[in-house]
């Protein structure tokens, strides 16, 4: 079963009910601000503050290259979430062979693993400086923002696009803060646009703020949030969603670019001007803010700023992590445990990094996880440009012939230069590693593999290679259908929890049998002591539930039903599934779980983990 893009939150703010264009403007704001905190996370402090301090302003025209990339390739996956409705990671699993597909797959996981890591090393270091934490409980603390996400998406998606803004907000205002102290001259800070490498080295680090400033996971994050926004769908209501979509990536990821831009510019006036050309680290950048610029706020700010770049990227990053699971392999697990996992693959190899190589190898750790999203980003970019330009699947929304050749030639850019970016990381490697076989045992045929998985990407639609989507419909053909006679079933469990909706789900439930039929109302109780102990519990609430349930049987048996009473214990989840096979029931029916807020993110599971647990036939009402 096929499902729609971050299925929760999708289409929930309707923006087709006013005709005030700045009202509308307001409702279509948000999905790229979540976007651009992740090219202004701490992965881009790192190769901005070594760009700023060795070669001071010359590297700018770098940054705005990369926006201006950035404002591309955005545009695009805004075109095809509102156009196609669906979101990067579901047209390739559409497009491509199930190989295909998986390898895409994990390469996705990777690099959304490795932005991770490194925004989660950046709020580690951000608590480090202001608090004095340690690295490896900031690490720790780090793994909460999971429910921070949680918590949010529950009071719906403006609170969380309210939540980045405000995180967005304090990045921006702390830099203009920053450079107020720092105060560069303008004019000097205007020749850092006209293009320019002075040497090699230049060469390696602007490759690196490249692949730091376009990121693998945003592209298909974008192509999921425009969705979250309801819009008609006839082509003027689809040109309208996509005008104000890039308005709103024009401005989000201006901002962004201000930010990275300004981490330059503070690194090349305090840094590079007073002759000090080998800051790389950020805690370095950090410690020598103070004294060479005299301003006991300027260092606060600038931890107060990486926090607020770490837990914002990593909110989006989780965010991505669902869309990408989902969307290649159509899985649906529970949020909190999708968002838990994401966090777990980042926070793992930080903790082992810190605790047996020290606090000094994280700024190795941040540069290694920018390797990883570069060897991704073409995985994500030449997929999007062949999507978006698809004259069959997009119509009148196909991208035009000049922008086609600017996009190829974005794509060479990104790919060629990254794909040097890692040649040159994978020889430093060859040299490093103890045992060569690791070299051409493991790192060798990955990266051959790799580069052939890329290839193919690039080459399939224009060889006429068979696609799923254009031979078969995206989930199989239809089967041909036998004589359809009406089913009653015999046996019909129906689950209840004393709330508004048990009177829809008696009433579904009843009407899938016949005067034949018998009925089990099912509830669950949930209280801790049931949890412990199960059947053996004897307590008020279990006492209470069942007079309940009589309540209901005693009705429904005046009306001529046959009825019986079914109680269970402990994780609803669990005890369903167990009644349902012990009663041999031929049909269940689940209703609402009638939960808010905190004890919808225990609970608001249950509908999902009985559907895969038990044989029957399950209704949802």
């Amino acid at each position: 079963m096929s499902h729609k893009s971050l299925e929760e939150v999708h289409g929930s703010i309707d923006t087709t009910q006013t005709s005030n264009w700045y009202k509308r403007l307001f409702l279509f704001i948000g999905p790229a601000f979540l976007v651009a905190v992740g090219y202004m996370d701490p992965g881009n402090w790192a190769t901005d503050i070594a760009g700023g301090s060795k070669y001071g302003y010359s590297l700018l025209w770098v940054l705005l290259m990369s926006n201006l990339i950035a404002l591309l390739l955005q545009s695009f996956c805004v075109r095809i979430g509102i156009v196609r409705g669906k979101d990067l990671a579901q047209l390739s699993r559409e497009t491509y062979s199930k190989p295909v597909n998986f390898s895409l797959y994990i390469l996705a996981e990777i690099a959304i693993a490795a932005c991770d890591l490194a925004e989660v090393l950046g709020m580690a270091i951000g608590l480090n400086l202001l608090f004095g934490i340690p690295l490896l409980w900031g690490v720790g603390i780090a793994v909460l923002d999971t429910f921070i996400i949680l918590y949010l998406q529950s009071k719906g998606m403006r609170y969380l696009e309210a939540f980045i803004l405000a995180l967005v907000a304090i990045i921006s205002l702390s830099f203009f803060a920053e450079l107020y102290f720092a105060k560069p001259h303008l004019s000097e800070v205007a020749s850092g646009f006209l293009p320019s490498i002075k040497d090699k080295g230049a060469l390696y680090i602007a490759i690196g703020i490249i692949g730091a400033t376009v990121m693998p996971h945003n592209l298909y994050l974008h192509s999921s949030l425009v969705q979250t926004r309801r819009n008609k769908k006839d082509e003027a209501g689809m040109k309208q969603a996509i005008k104000y979509n890039i308005i709103d990536s024009a401005i989000a990821l201006n901002a962004a670019f201000f930010v990275n831009a300004a981490i330059l510019v503070l690194a090349a006036t305090v840094f590079y001007k007073q002759g000090y050309h080998d800051v790389v680290e950020i805690q370095d950048a950090y410690r020598m803010l103070e004294p060479l610029l005299g301003e006991k706020l300027a260092p606060m700010l600038f931890a107060i700023a990486l926090i607020a770049a770490g837990q914002s990227s990593t909110i989006t990053g989780t965010l991505a992590g669902q869309i990408v699971m989902e969307g290649y392999l159509d899985l649906r697990i529970a949020p909190w445990l999708r968002r838990l996992i994401t966090r777990m693959i980042a926070v793992v190899p930080a903790v082992l990094v810190i605790y047996f190589l020290g606090e000094d190898k994280v700024g190795d750790m941040l540069i290694f996880s920018q390797v990883l999203l570069s060897l991704q980003l073409g995985f994500a970019v030449i997929p999007l440009i062949h999507f978006v330009s698809d004259k069959a699947k997009m119509g009148v929304f196909t991208i035009s012939t000049l922008t086609k050749i600017l996009a190829w030639v974005a794509a060479a850019i990104i790919i060629g230069l990254n794909f040097q970016l890692v040649i040159e990381t994978i020889a430093e490697w060859r040299t490093l590693l103890p045992q060569q076989w690791l070299y051409y045992g493991v790192i060798l045929p990955i990266i051959t593999a790799s580069v052939l998985l890329l290839l193919y990407i690039i080459v399939s639609p224009f060889i006429g290679r068979k696609e799923t989507e254009a031979k078969n419909l995206p989930h199989g053909t239809a089967a041909n259908l036998p004589l359809i006679s009406a089913k009653t079933y015999n046996r019909i469990g129906i689950c209840v929890d004393f709330s508004s909706s048990d009177v829809k789900a008696i009433e579904h439930g009843i009407a899938q049998g016949s005067s034949f039929s018998e009925y089990f109302l099912i509830h669950v109780t949930e209280s801790a002591g049931a949890r412990a102990v199960g059947i053996e519990i004897s307590d008020y609430e279990t006492s209470e539930d069942w007079k309940q349930l009589q309540l209901y049987v005693a009705s429904l048996k005046i009306q001529g039903y046959k009825v019986d009473a079914q109680l269970g214990f402990g994780n609803p989840g669990k005890s369903i599934p167990r009644l349902a096979e012990m009663l041999n029931l031929e049909m269940l029916v689940l209703g609402s779980h009638g939960h808010n807020t905190f004890y919808d993110l225990l609970y608001g599971e249950t509908i999902t983990e009985v559907r895969h647990r038990v044989k029957c036939p399950v209704l949802i009402v």
